[in-house]
């Protein structure tokens, strides 16, 4: 099969292939694994009781392969008194960056925010990621310097 690469919704056939390019992505920004059920995490909150709670969007080549994957949803800024789109993951494989799928990503992303109602789209990049923050200026995109921090609450969050 030829033809070009198609961003699309990932269906629930997709999400087997999703983790797998999440635990590739875990491993790139040297982070700790998914979790052992993420599939079946990612299955409800694509379809479950909050199905708008997730947007996933995948790169699919010509033959089926998925080469990457976006993630997103709303978040509410209380500054601004009015919600915004989080971009929580970007991932191509690395034999396929350079081509432009994550551009094709990145617009996906930009539109389901524009049909959302959104007016603005956030996301962050490990600092040392110097390839990432130079894609992301080319889409006139301005940073805020600011740490993320994450704090475990299952486990109660100390100690």
């Amino acid at each position: 099969m030829t033809g070009p690469p198609v961003i699309r919704h990932a269906v629930r056939t997709d999400l087997a292939d999703v983790v797998a390019l999440a635990a590739e992505h875990a491993a790139y920004e040297r982070a700790a694994p998914p979790a052992a059920d993420l599939e079946a995490r990612l299955a409800d909150a694509l379809s479950g009781p909050h199905p708008s709670r997730l947007r996933c969007l995948v790169a699919e080549l010509p033959g089926g392969e998925l080469a990457g994957y976006a993630t997103c949803s709303t978040a509410f800024d209380t500054w601004q008194g009015r919600d915004y789109l989080q971009l929580d993951c970007l991932y191509l494989r690395a034999e396929h960056r350079g081509l432009g799928l994550g551009a094709l990503l990145v617009e996906a992303v930009i539109a389901e925010g524009k049909a959302l109602g959104v007016a603005e789209m956030q996301w962050n990049t490990p600092d040392w990621n110097a390839g990432a923050i130079r894609f992301y200026d080319r889409f006139g995109a301005t940073r805020k310097d600011k740490k993320r921090f994450t704090l475990a609450l299952e486990q109660g969050g100390r100690g």
